[in-house]
């Protein structure tokens, strides 16, 4: 793969180069090299993308419902014959395995499924004699041009989280990745195009915060869509909302694993290891803190997990024997062994420390072992924070109580797990932990598309979660008609406001 590869625009349906002059480094993270370089735009040219597809949304709104859902039918299959080359892309400029990069773009495909059902999922509401020869009705109409700012940990689920439920709405759409792995959100684009999309609905404009800001000010863009860490989800929710923009805002995450003394431990286990460390944990709703329920299950958690984590064998994106890769950047695995070192030196107990691994042949990749802390406790600024890296934090609690008020007193809200045999116990958890998203004996309790994705406090901006039908409430308005029709006879004029009496 040529170091001097440029990955450009994508802009009324064709490659756009940049124009600002202003380039960014895409990394290889198994070996730390530079692969492409990436266009970051201006202001102009975010102005010019807006401008193209403000011109092309309203005929695509015009299409009717179900000549949009067959884009999406289209697309669908497409991504499943492309899928192969889809996750290896993935897989060399975000760093996770391949099998791993799969499910984020299948978990994506769900979404576009869901949009597939769009004629229904626009229909309004019809009251018949809502008053004397009164009918009511109402529609649901697209908002015109929306935008979405993704991370770099999910490149393919969350803009399609995004883009497939606002176009099949009938809105076009600015896409704005990471400009860390922006290589398969174009390649989305360009498949998009292939399945009939017509040209300016979908444009991918690469950037950093210059780009941000220009989405967020821009006046034609009615609706902003945001995952990310909480300060940037806070401050894009804060500066979008005051432009009079809808918005919602995706932020971290510190999600818990509460493990009754009853928990099928050798289960437990398997879902910790794939939970926390999967990805190399650069997921929002990875498991990084179990609380075992009694020392009693935490020393029996113990000795099932210790081994476990000592087998797992990380590697390079590509080896189908590596369970997990690379973290993106050198930067964010400096921050990571950065907090490994703050637990320590905070009076956690370091059981596994993955920072001295290194993978040979690649000893300028991103590594980082797998971790493992014991007796980590509440005030400790590593449990307080996100670290967004394969280390996994035990915090004791000696009963249930104490174990919920963990994750319903943290700043984030995203996700919870429970790990019980006791139905009365996780129905009662489930009811009133003060969290979001809840696993019972699910470690990863991410929604099926149908349903929607959002967590609360520091971990959600804004009113509206992701995809499922607050998705499509977030990417249309509603227009309430009341309609009358003459009969002949003249009514008297009315001074007062009409009522259905």
């Amino acid at each position: 793969m040529s170091a001097h590869r440029d990955i450009h625009h994508f802009i009324n349906g064709k490659a756009a180069p940049g124009g600002s002059g202003r380039f960014g480094d895409v990394y290889d993270p198994n070996t730390g090299d530079v692969q492409a370089k990436v266009a970051l735009a201006s202001v102009k040219e975010m102005d010019e993308a807006v401008a193209i597809a403000k011109a092309a949304q309203p005929a695509w709104a015009a299409v009717n419902p179900q000549r949009r859902a067959r884009v999406m039918f289209k697309f669908k299959q497409l991504l499943e014959e492309n899928m192969e080359e889809l996750a290896v892309l993935l897989s060399t400029e975000h760093g996770k395995v391949v099998a791993d990069a799969k499910g984020d773009i299948q978990r994506g495909l769900e979404v576009i499924e869901f949009a597939c059902g769009v004629p229904h999922l626009m229909k309004g509401e019809y009251t018949e004699g809502a008053g004397p020869g009164i009918d009511v009705y109402s529609m649901r109409q697209a908002l015109g041009v929306v935008a979405g700012i993704t991370p770099f940990n999910f490149p393919a689920m969350i803009p399609m989280w995004m883009f497939g439920v606002a176009i099949a709405c009938g809105n076009a759409f600015i896409l704005k990745p990471s400009e860390k792995d922006p290589s398969v959100p174009v390649r989305l684009a360009e498949l998009m195009t292939e399945a009939g999309l017509p040209d300016g609905i979908l444009n991918v404009v690469h950037g950093d915060k210059e780009a941000v800001d220009a989405i967020l000010d821009h006046p034609d863009i009615k609706a902003v869509s945001f995952v990310g860490s909480s300060d940037i989800a806070q401050y894009v929710y804060s500066r979008g909302t005051a432009n009079a923009k809808r918005v919602q805002a995706m932020g971290g995450a510190k999600n818990h694993g509460i493990i009754l003394p009853d928990a099928d431990l050798d289960q437990v286990v398997q879902d910790l290891v794939g939970s926390a460390y999967g990805s190399a944990g650069e997921r929002c709703m990875a498991l990084p803190v179990a609380v075992p329920v009694g020392d009693d299950t935490a020393d029996r958690l113990l000795e099932k997990l210790i081994p476990e984590i000592e087998k797992l064998t990380p590697g390079a994106s590509t080896d189908p024997d590596a369970q997990y890769g690379p973290v993106v950047s050198q930067a964010h695995k400096d921050k990571v062994e950065g907090y490994i070192q703050m637990g320590v030196d905070e009076g956690a107990k370091l059981l596994i420390d993955g920072r001295n691994f290194k993978l040979q042949g690649h000893e300028k990749g991103y590594f980082i072992g797998p971790s493992l802390f014991d007796h980590v406790t509440a005030d400790m600024k590593t449990y307080q924070e996100e670290i967004f890296g394969p280390v996994l934090q035990i915090v004791r609690a000696k009963d249930l109580e104490e174990a919920a008020k963990l994750p319903s007193e943290h700043q984030y809200g995203n996700g919870v797990a429970i790990f019980t045999r006791n139905g009365l116990a996780a129905r009662e958890f489930a009811s009133k932990v003060n969290v979001g998203m809840v696993g019972v004996n699910v470690p990863i309790p991410v929604p099926v598309a149908y349903h929607t994705f959002g967590g609360w406090k520091r971990s959600s901006f804004g009113d509206a979660n992701q995809h499922g039908m607050e998705g499509v409430r977030f990417f249309t308005k509603i227009k309430t008609v009341t309609q009358r029709w003459p009969t002949g006879e003249v009514s008297d004029q009315a001074f007062i406001i009409p009522t259905m009496e």
